[in-house]
């Protein structure tokens, strides 16, 4: 017999969809940093009341990508490149505890469905939108998260992910970056399907590590480049 509730479409609440359009604006670019969030633009662009557009901005604010200054209202948070090795150092630990508690805790059907998001990576030309990457990305985190079974480190790694996401889509950039995320989430899968821990935490660590590398170097160069021309 057929799951009537299973099928059931649960329309998003407004602030959701606030929520989820703004962050994408910021990751994409759309936004860029240093850029003003007056709420007036806001509201107009998602046609959402205030209140709705006050409460995203403070979900935003709260994972770093937007910052609010007294008397002058909410901006697009700027992300050195010293505060983006913080992010990866917690990251790139979280991440090897989700990989290994996938490994051990994991359902067979859960196992597959990693092994088929990362299949539909593998598949992406390397001229892929940016935005489809971070879409199969964020697919991939959310089995992993859930597979871990464990609801702390879902919620530490979610909430360092969402204020990652603008680096994931820097290091994406890359020319040539796509062919190596696609081999370091392959040995994750591989670890995971293995059911070794150990593997799992390494592959995991190591994929941070490579994505942080270039990520960093990316931000180095514009911060240069930034500085070069305010002389």
């Amino acid at each position: 017999m057929t799951d009537d509730a299973a099928l059931r479409v649960v329309p998003k609440p407004m602030r959701k969809l606030v929520e989820e359009g703004l962050r994408n604006a910021i990751v994409t670019g759309r936004f860029s940093p240093g850029q003003h969030l007056p709420d007036r633009m806001l509201c107009e662009l998602f046609g959402a009341s205030r209140s709705v557009v006050r409460e995203a901005v403070r979900l935003l604010e709260a994972e770093g990508l937007i910052t609010t200054i007294p008397n002058r209202g909410p901006f697009v948070s700027f992300l050195s490149a010293a505060e983006a090795v913080q992010v990866y150092e917690v990251r790139g630990v979280l991440e090897a505890l989700a990989g290994e508690g996938f490994a051990i805790r994991a359902s067979d059907a859960e196992r597959a469905e990693l092994r088929q998001i990362y299949e539909q990576l593998a598949r992406m030309p390397p001229d892929a939108d940016r935005e489809a990457l971070l879409g199969i990305k964020q697919n991939f985190y959310e089995v992993l998260l859930r597979g871990c079974r464990n609801p702390l480190v879902a919620r530490m790694l979610e909430s360092i992910i969402n204020r990652n996401t603008r680096l994931r889509a820097t290091s994406l950039s890359d020319p040539g970056r796509l062919a190596h995320t696609v081999a370091e989430i392959r040995r994750v899968v591989e670890a995971i399907e293995a059911r070794d821990p150990e593997g799992a935490w390494e592959a995991c660590r190591f994929h941070v590590r490579r994505a942080a590398a270039v990520a960093l170097r990316i931000l180095r160069e514009r911060e240069e480049a930034a500085a070069l021309a305010r002389e």
